[in-house]
């Protein structure tokens, strides 16, 4: 059954077998081929300090992009390219860090000018935007980042290339069929189809699903938990693909939230922020919309804006697939309505029609990089100025991603004014009960999600009509 994992590292191919399938990328560079120049700082795709690039074919030609090698598993490397800091050879990047004094302990370093090379080499003149996004997944504790700014400012004006691009090695290392390797009775498969991916999990219903591994990755860095049969969706061609139809959008199961940030922050400027938040570039790269979904988790931020918004999740399996509507899924924590054998499809986000009013919220202790307190979205269907009908939901406030059933009853068949909404405010205690812990108190959330919901009318009304937040709480 079982074949070496094949790649390029560096400029040389690799053909790897004998190492457990949950080998993560950081340990294999540094035990395995010496290559300690990637660090590793948390463990957990937080620090950066790991990062290396991955390149992939894309058609005939090569796609770079950062990634947390310390939660990425080396099976999935399988016909990739990996470049690491001590292949870069003083490249722009490097050369900069250097002459802005861009770097002290020099722990982070690597990460921080692998990080830039690829912004880099994708965007020949990044902004400012663009760069301070490449670095919020990267942290630093002696430089305050000033100079590494500096650095990354210098470095793209640079003329010279970034990256070299190898697209004839690359398509050595391809492979036309499912990929299949083992190692001391522990499995990991890669197919290439949908066919072959319901195929393989019906012979091995208790697998691991592995789509980013942005999760996935920690139960074994973290709760060293024993993976033994593990099937990847990464190579699945029909779940990486995203389809635009007059009746909106169509989202593989193993589409990345990179790939699909352009197509979905279309829909709202709100929407385009809440994403650029959703983690870090090298979190974004990895982690995918159907794994967030699958996840189940009740703090994911990319649920409650794709419940206002009525996407429906198509789930299959060997047996056939089958459409439900996206809050039918999470059933209570960590539990969804997944059956033995079935795995996430696609996502299906209507269009927008022009009478709805959407915005999406999230709150959490810092900009970059942080998990939610509360994540909230706002849908209203609009005719007029009444309420036709509302579809509003929150992360953070429940065992699972939820909407306000209580809430949008108060809102429906009314008009759109500030007396409304102070009604549904008041109503939103019946929806939730949350919980406290270390990100917020469960009061703070409750006061927090009523805010919100002020907030999202005096961003769709004239707010020089409307006076101070509503605090339900005071009353």
């Amino acid at each position: 059954m079982s074949d070496s994992i094949k790649f390029i590292l560096n400029d040389s191919v690799r053909e790897v077998s004998g190492l457990p399938p949950t080998t993560t990328i950081l340990q294999y560079l540094r035990m395995q081929e010496r290559l300690t120049g990637t660090k590793e700082g948390c463990a957990e795709g937080d620090c950066g300090a790991c990062t290396v690039i991955v390149g992939e074919l894309a058609g005939d030609k090569a796609s770079y992009q950062a990634v947390n090698a310390c939660i990425v598993f080396l099976p999935t490397l399988d016909g990739r390219h990996i470049i690491t800091v001590e292949h870069l050879k003083m490249n722009p990047v490097q050369k900069a860090m250097v002459s802005c004094h861009g770097s002290q302990c020099g722990f982070c370093t690597p990460g921080f000018v692998m990080s830039l090379s690829a912004l880099l080499h994708n965007k020949s003149d990044a902004s400012e935007e663009n760069i301070q996004d490449a670095i919020a997944g990267n942290l630093c504790r002696c430089t305050g980042y000033r100079p590494i700014l500096d650095a990354a400012r210098a470095a793209n004006k640079a003329e010279e290339r970034h990256l070299a691009s190898d697209v004839k090695t690359l398509k050595t290392v391809q492979r036309q069929k499912m990929f299949a390797y083992e190692d001391a009775g522990k499995k990991f498969f890669s197919p290439r189809t949908v066919k072959e991916l319901a195929e393989i999990l019906a012979l091995y219903p208790e697998a691991t699903l592995l789509a980013g591994g942005t999760d996935v990755g920690l139960w074994v860095t973290k709760q060293h938990l024993a993976l033994n049969t593990i099937i990847y969706t990464g190579n699945v061609v029909e779940l990486r693909q995203i389809g635009k139809t007059p009746a909106g959008l169509e989202i593989g199961g193993a589409v990345s939230y990179a790939r699909a940030f352009d197509a979905l922050a279309a829909y709202d400027e709100s929407l385009e922020e809440l994403l650029r938040r959703l983690g870090s570039t090298q979190v974004r790269n990895l982690g995918t919309v159907g794994g967030n979904i699958a996840n189940g988790s009740p703090i994911g931020d990319g649920m409650p804006p794709l419940i206002a918004l009525q996407a429906k999740l198509v789930l299959r399996s060997k047996e056939g697939a089958r459409t439900l509507p996206l809050e039918d899924f999470f059933l209570a924590y960590r539990k969804q309505d997944k059956k033995p054998g079935e795995f996430v499809e696609k996502i299906i986000v209507p269009a927008k029609p022009k009478n709805v009013l959407f915005k999406t919220y999230k709150i959490s202790k810092r900009f970059d990089q942080d998990i939610s307190a509360v994540c909230g979205a706002f849908a209203l269907t609009m005719k007029g100025n009444i309420i036709e009908s509302a579809r509003i939901a929150y992360g953070g406030m429940a065992a699972t991603p939820k909407r306000t059933a209580k809430t949008e009853k108060v809102l429906l068949g009314k008009k759109w004014t500030e007396e409304t909404v102070r009604q549904a405010m008041a109503a939103m205690p019946e929806d939730f009960l949350p919980l406290s812990d270390m990100r917020a108190s469960a009061e703070y959330r409750a006061t927090v999600a009523a805010n919100l919901l002020y907030r999202f009318y005096l961003e769709t009304t004239d707010a020089k009509t409307a006076t101070r937040v509503y605090n339900y709480a005071e009353d």
